[in-house]
């Protein structure tokens, strides 16, 4: 069995409660007995068990961060600066991937909260969880990510979607496209409703339709392969569509494979947008044109807003965070 805080006040000569002085108040101890429990420490291989200590103290030092998937660098880029933002101010992360399943995430919120964790961070399914009003309730300090809903009473960080979308519509239909495929994945996913508003909005303000300009195939997950299969099935029932805008890099990646494999030219034969601008979407084999999220900021601020409320949960007010996306161009288009 793993040495115990009573093996090392045996070992060293000392009480239970002199131990515990040297792991949490060493200046209190006089610097030889200190050395002696040390050096007992090192002799045992004792570890201290933060987890007791801190819910003893009811606190935590680790933050909790549910994602959709983390299959998708974005979500990689955006852990990243939560996590250096955590190591800075000595948290640790717990990660988690809900993998777009609400019931996953219900059961990973009663994780965390069962851990104590000190607050969440979330991009969940759902804006309007009951599982996560629950945890906000019972005092658990939260904060959304890559989500924005100004009714919900805690902070969020996000990205304007919406503008997103309306700049691939709008340099697309710069481009002479005249009928666009969406590819999204669940429209109940806010941030691929927001696009393809973004992108109606685009169509409409040239004095189009959308419901003639814009084809939209929704899919059961934001996952390259089944956009893959689902460009295959598009190119074999119509070549009228010319240019296609995805709702996220990895849809983009699986119909620029379906393309390449069907032998046509891109963008020549048909021009293909992304969303998120990952890192693989400029080394692909045709570079692909993509609207930019500064993702890594965005786990920096939302990290930094909850341990703001965690810290000073009286004056802390809640905060509406909107960053603006950028339209990088590339081979794609």
């Amino acid at each position: 069995m793993a040495p115990s805080i009573k093996d090392v006040a045996v070992r060293a000569g000392v009480s239970i409660g002199t131990v515990s002085n040297v792991l949490n108040r060493p200046d209190k101890v006089a610097e030889t007995t200190r050395d002696q429990v040390l050096a007992a420490i090192a002799e045992l291989g004792f570890v201290r068990n933060s987890s007791a200590a801190q819910l003893r103290a009811g606190t935590s030092r680790s933050l909790g961060l549910i994602v959709l998937d983390m299959a998708n660098p974005f979500f990689h880029d955006v852990a990243k600066g939560v996590e250096d933002v955590a190591t800075e101010l000595g948290y640790a992360v717990v990660l988690c991937n809900s993998d777009e399943q609400a019931g996953r995430e219900d059961r990973y919120l009663q994780v965390l909260e069962e851990q104590r964790v000190r607050g969440v961070l979330i991009t969940p399914v759902e804006v309007s969880s009951e599982r996560l009003d629950v945890l906000r309730k019972r005092g658990t300090p939260t904060v959304l990510v890559d989500r924005h809903d100004p009714r919900v009473n805690c902070c969020s960080v996000a990205v304007d979607d919406v503008a997103g979308g309306q700049l691939a519509g709008t340099h697309l239909l710069a481009k002479g496209h005249e009928r666009i495929a969406f590819f999204s994945g669940p429209l109940g996913i806010q941030q691929c409703a927001d696009r393809l508003e973004g992108l109606r909005n685009a169509v409409a303000d040239a004095g189009r339709d959308p419901g003639t300009a814009i084809d939209v195939i929704e899919l059961p997950a934001l996952k390259a392969r089944i956009s893959y299969q689902a460009a295959r099935e598009l190119f074999e029932r119509t070549t009228d569509v010319t240019a296609a805008f995805c709702a996220n890099d990895l849809l983009a990646l699986g119909l620029l494979r379906a393309a390449v494999s069907t032998g046509r030219r891109v963008p020549a034969d048909i021009a293909i947008m992304g969303y998120d601008d990952i890192e693989f979407a400029a080394d692909a084999a045709v570079p692909l044109s993509s609207i930019r999220q500064p993702t890594i900021q965005i786990g920096r601020n939302a990290a930094q807003l909850l341990l703001e409320e965690c810290d000073y949960p009286d004056t802390h007010t809640h905060q509406q965070v909107m960053f603006r996306p950028e339209l990088t161009v590339r081979e794609s288009t």
